[in-house]
C-alpha cells in the first residue's frame, strides 16, 4: 500500500498562477476545477489511498509566536474565495480532506506521514508538496517527498543532498537560514552551506558552541558566525520552533480511513458548478466498483 499527501494549499496556488482564469456565476474557480482535475489524475495514475490538507485559513497559531509570519495579507481576493470551495469540492469527490484552522496544512501532512508510517501494510508514504520544512517528516525510502510539478522524489539520501543535513536538523537549519515563504528571517549572517557544515557536525543549534575555538569543524568566518548565532540565539531557537512541524497522532485512526471509494452523488452537482463536467465522468470512470 502506497499513501499520498498532498498540500491543497500549495496546489490551490499552484494553479491559481499557472492555468486560464475561469469565472462561473460571477465567481473565480479555474484553480478549484484545476485542482480536482488533478487530483482525479491522481486516481487514474493509480493512487488509492489519498488525503489533501488544506488552511481553511492562512493564519495560524505561529502568528501569534512571530509577528512577520505569513498572513493573507496581499495574497489575491480571487485567490483566497476559492480556499473553502476547493475543500467542498474535495469532499463531494469522496476525498479525505484535512481543513487546518489552528495548526496549518504542513503540520496535517506530518501527522498523516508519522501515522501512515507506522503501519506495517503501508510500503511507502509520498508527501506531495515541494515545502522546505516537511523535508523534516522524511524517514528513509519509506516516508519521501515528492514535487509533482517537478517530478522529483526526495528520500533521506535526497534531503541530505540538497540541504547537507539529516532530516532531523531541517528545522534546525531553517531556524538559521530562515525561510521567507513563511516569512521568518533566521539568523543575519548564515546562510545553507554554513548552516548546512555546521549542522552536520552539531546536529542541533542547542549544541553549537557559542565560541567558534570550540567548534570542531572548519569554516571561513566562524568568528564572526558563533558571535551572531550567540547573540540571536533566542531568535535562532524561535524560528526552529516556528519551522518544527506539529505531530497531532489522533489525526486519524489508520489507513484505511484514506482508501478513496469513488466520489460522492454530490460530486455530478459540483462538476457541473465547475463547468466541467468531464470531471465527473472521469472520476465515475475509475470509481471502485
Amino acid at each position: 500500500m502506497r499513501v499520498h499527501l498532498l498540500d491543497g494549499t500549495y496546489e490551490l496556488f499552484r494553479h491559481y498562477f499557472a492555468v486560464p482564469k475561469k469565472q462561473v456565476k460571477g465567481k473565480e474557480i479555474g484553480a478549484i476545477a484545476g485542482v480536482v482535475g488533478s487530483v482525479i489524475g491522481m486516481f487514474e495514475g493509480g493512487v488509492t489511498h489519498l488525503a489533501v490538507a488544506t488552511d481553511h485559513v492562512i493564519e495560524s497559531f505561529r502568528n501569534q509566536m512571530y509577528p512577520g509570519y505569513k498572513s493573507s495579507a496581499g495574497v489575491p481576493a480571487d485567490l483566497l474565495e476559492q480556499f473553502w470551495p476547493l475543500e467542498d469540492a474535495l469532499r463531494a469527490l469522496g476525498v479525505v480532506t484535512w481543513e487546518m484552522v489552528d495548526v496549518e496544512a504542513d503540520d496535517a501532512l506530518a501527522s498523516g506521514a508519522a501515522i501512515a508510517a507506522r503501519d506495517n501494510r503501508v510500503e511507502q508514504v509520498l508527501i506531495c508538496t515541494p515545502d522546505k520544512d516537511v523535508a523534516q517528516c522524511v524517514v528513509d525510502k519509506l516516508v519521501v517527498q515528492f514535487d509533482r510539478r517537478k517530478r522529483e522524489l526526495r528520500d533521506e539520501d535526497g534531503v541530505i543532498a540538497k540541504f547537507g543535513v539529516r532530516p532531523s536538523s531541517i528545522a534546525d537549519y531553517l531556524g538559521l537560514v530562515g525561510d521567507s515563504s513563511d516569512g521568518f528571517p533566521g539568523v543575519s549572517g548564515w546562510g545553507a552551506k554554513s548552516a548546512s557544515a555546521v549542522l552536520a557536525h552539531y546536529g542541533h543549534i542547542e549544541d553549537i558552541p557559542d565560541d567558534a575555538k570550540d567548534w570542531k569543524v572548519a569554516l571561513r568566518g566562524a568568528d564572526k558566525l558563533a558571535t551572531t548565532l550567540r547573540d540571536n540565539r533566542d531568535l535562532a531557537m524561535l524560528c526552529k520552533d516556528l519551522a518544527t512541524l506539529r505531530i497531532d497522532d489522533k489525526l486519524i485512526t489508520n489507513v484505511d480511513e484514506l482508501a478513496w471509494n469513488g466520489p460522492t452523488k454530490d460530486f455530478a452537482s459540483v462538476a457541473s458548478s465547475l463547468d466541467d463536467e468531464s470531471l465527473a465522468s472521469r472520476a465515475a470512470k475509475i470509481a471502485p466498483s
